[in-house]
Parts: C-alpha cells; sequence; structure tokens
C-alpha cells in the first residue's frame, strides 16, 4: 500500500485520488464532529475518542509500520503540542457554543489560513480563479454560521466567547494541517507517520477526561460512552488519514479546502439526525460552499 500511494505522487492519478480522499474526509469529519459535540459531554467524548484510537494504533506503530527516522522525533513533539492546543480549544468551543454554529466558524476559518500556510511552506500558488473560489465557499460557510446564529435560540448567553473561540480553533486547523502535511511528507513510509500519529495523540485527552469524569455530580454510563468513543476512533482514522494522504499526493491547500465542504456534510447530519430544520437559506448556502469547492478543483 505504502508504494503504491509514494508511486501516485504528483501524477494526475494521485490527483484523482486525492480529490476522493478530501471529499471523504469532509464527510467522515463531520461525522466525527458530530459525534464529539453530541449526546456526551465534548471533552468525555474527546477523551474517549481518543484512548480508543490510540490504544488501536500502538500495536501499528510498535510492530507493523517502519520505525520513525530520527529526524521524524522532533515533528512528532512539534505535532503533540499543536495537536494538543487545538482539542483544548475546540473542546472549549463546543461546551460553550451550538455545534451547527461554531463548526462553520471553525471550518470557515480554517482553509483561508492553510492556503496562505501551504502558500509560505510548500511553494503553492492559487490561481485567480481558485482564490474565486476560496473566497465563495467561506462565504457560504460563513453566511451559514450567521444565518445558524440568528436562528439559534440556546446557548446565546455564551455565543460571543463560542464564535471567538471558534475562530481561534479555525487558526489551530490550519496550524495542524499544514504542519502534518510537512510531517506526512518528510518521513518516507506515509503509513509510519499515521500509525505513530494516533499512538502519541492518543495520551492527554483521556487524562483529562477522567478527571473531568471523577469531578462530574452525574456521571454518565462508561459503556454508552466508550462505544461512542471506538466509533470516533475508528472514523478518526479513516478522516484525518484520508485528509493527509490527499496532502501527501497532491497540493495541501486544495485538500485543505475540499475537506471544508465538512460543513455542508454537517448541516445535513443536523437535519437527519440532530433534528434541526434545513430551510432554503440553509440550502442555498450550503450549495454555495460546494460551488466554492468546485471551482478551487476546476480552476486548479
Amino acid at each position: 500500500m505504502s508504494d503504491w500511494i509514494i508511486s501516485l505522487e504528483g501524477t494526475e492519478a494521485g490527483h484523482q485520488l486525492a480529490l476522493i480522499l478530501a471529499l471523504t474526509a469532509a464527510f467522515l469529519h463531520a461525522l466525527f464532529g458530530a459525534l464529539q459535540k453530541g449526546r456526551h459531554d465534548p471533552w468525555l467524548s474527546r477523551g474517549a475518542i481518543d484512548f480508543s484510537y490510540g490504544i488501536i494504533a500502538a500495536p501499528f506503530a510498535l510492530f507493523v509500520v517502519p520505525w520513525p527516522e530520527p529526524h521524524m522525533w522532533p515533528i512528532f513533539a512539534g505535532m503533540f503540542v499543536i495537536h494538543t492546543a487545538y482539542k483544548a480549544a475546540q473542546g472549549y468551543t463546543y461546551t460553550k457554543g451550538a455545534y451547527t454554529v461554531v463548526y462553520p466558524v471553525v471550518r470557515g476559518t480554517g482553509p483561508l489560513f492553510a492556503v496562505i500556510g501551504a502558500g509560505i511552506v510548500f511553494g503553492e500558488h492559487f490561481s485567480p480563479v481558485q482564490w474565486f473560489g476560496v473566497f465563495t465557499l467561506v462565504a457560504g460557510i460563513f453566511g451559514l454560521a450567521i444565518y445558524n446564529l440568528r436562528t439559534i435560540t440556546v446557548g446565546r448567553d455564551t455565543m460571543v466567547p463560542a464564535m471567538m473561540l471558534a475562530v481561534l480553533t479555525g487558526g489551530f486547523v490550519a496550524l495542524y494541517t499544514t504542519y502534518d502535511a510537512y510531517g506526512i511528507r518528510a518521513t518516507a513510509d506515509p503509513f509510519t507517520f499515521l500509525a505513530w500519529f494516533f499512538f502519541i495523540d492518543g495520551f492527554v485527552m483521556p487524562v483529562v477526561a477522567t478527571l473531568r469524569y471523577r469531578s462530574l455530580v452525574d456521571k454518565p454510563a462508561l459503556g454508552p460512552l466508550m462505544a461512542r468513543g471506538l466509533i470516533g476512533g475508528i472514523v478518526a482514522y479513516f478522516s484525518f488519514g484520508f485528509v493527509m494522504l490527499a496532502t501527501r499526493l497532491d497540493n495541501v491547500g486544495e485538500a485543505a479546502v475540499l475537506r471544508e465542504t465538512s460543513t455542508v456534510f454537517a448541516a445535513l447530519i443536523g437535519w437527519l439526525i440532530l433534528g434541526e430544520k434545513v430551510g432554503p437559506r440553509r440550502l442555498a448556502l450550503m450549495a454555495l460552499i460546494a460551488l466554492g469547492a468546485v471551482i478551487v478543483e476546476m480552476g486548479g
């Protein structure tokens, strides 16, 4: 599998595969966000998810994939710090604000910063048409957030700090997208990076979740919580793994933008699973997001 992935780097077939991987990651990322924000406390959900994917990754990291090269250890250390800060910001964001409001802000901020970061780090440059697509997608995402903000009735007293935290979290999304793209390109075998990423990344949040669980008066049942964590861990493997492989196969900026069609999938999940209403305005904004992604892809 590794040799096949590497053989596709920089080819038209690799570009097409990266497109499929990024869009699949978008759907899975929206599902992942709903799992973390859903029934349980976001901190507990994240702890259960990280515990699950850390345990699953351990044997692959230690015994299956090639051992990381010496220069990868400082990269993994930086990755650990960035992702820990990101998850802290995300946890506070989901605690303060409604999912359908804060999620679009997080995902709308991320691609714009990621495209700029990819230009600085990897020398990627978007055409004017692609930049128009980026701004179209971002306009649709923020329009969706504003619409949800106007119509939401739950948690309005904490909405301002929630929105500020959402922008901060979006900045971390761009930072880890660019940094992790550098990391997966720095090792000979991309699956070495992925296995060790999930293994290392699974250490902190289970400890945070355990401390939070002990402090709660009304403790949720562990069975359903861990079941949600296991499902979320599996989803995370494919969501994060797919988009990281896409950044190795093709442009980081394009993969980052295409992944943010997750906002469309998040709105659909909110409608179909969480019972939220989807009116004509929201549908139009979702179409604008999808249109922006299409323009970015066609303008490349």
